[in-house]
């Protein structure tokens, strides 16, 4: 049987849990500079197995505009190149035979603003899982009441503990936006 701070502990941790998955999805949406998360979680087919490159290959970054990629198997060069070009992140990378250059360019003020609405969209779909999780909590929280297992006053503070949840992390959510926002918008 659940309890109360079961239901309160499980809702805190899924609230949480959307907000590192958007953390991620944000990093991986390209600004101007260079960044290993542009293309560490990119899936190589490695010998037959989806591997993350970053399991593969060591990315570094040489210079601002510049991410040098070393794989650990010279022989997965090729894999990896597809891979890159199969991501659709809007990078070509150039292979030397030792190693993968991608040259970063400068973004266009259209494709800033494509980026902005992409991770405005990914903001919303986090806030949507957040109100999900406080919705199916209150459920639980209603039906502990129902079947007499809490009171009417700790049902009443469940549900305002709840809420107090879902403001903080849309809140993150928000302040998290504005950074991507802010990141994507400067030149």
């Amino acid at each position: 049987m659940e309890s109360l701070d079961d239901v309160l502990l499980d809702s805190d941790d899924k609230m949480s849990k959307s907000v590192e998955v958007l953390q991620k999805e944000l990093s991986g949406l390209r600004t101007g500079k260079a960044s290993p998360s542009l293309v560490e979680h990119v899936t190589v087919d490695y010998y037959g197995a989806a591997t993350r490159l970053r399991e593969i290959a060591n990315i570094a970054t040489p210079e601002a505009r510049l991410l040098v990629i070393s794989p650990y198997d010279p022989t997965s060069l090729g894999a990896i190149e597809k891979a890159i070009l199969a991501a659709n992140i809007g990078i070509t990378p150039v292979s030397d035979g030792r190693v993968i250059r991608i040259p970063i360019p400068e973004l266009s003020e259209e494709r800033r603003k494509e980026l902005t609405k992409v991770a405005r969209r990914i903001s919303e779909e986090t806030r949507v899982a957040i109100r999900n999780v406080r919705r199916d909590a209150n459920e639980q929280i209603k039906t502990l009441q129902k079947n007499g297992d809490i009171t009417e006053d700790e049902r009443d503070a469940g549900l305002a503990e709840i809420q107090k949840f879902t403001d903080d992390y849309i809140k993150k959510v928000d302040d998290l936006l504005a950074a991507k926002e802010k990141e994507l918008m400067s030149v």
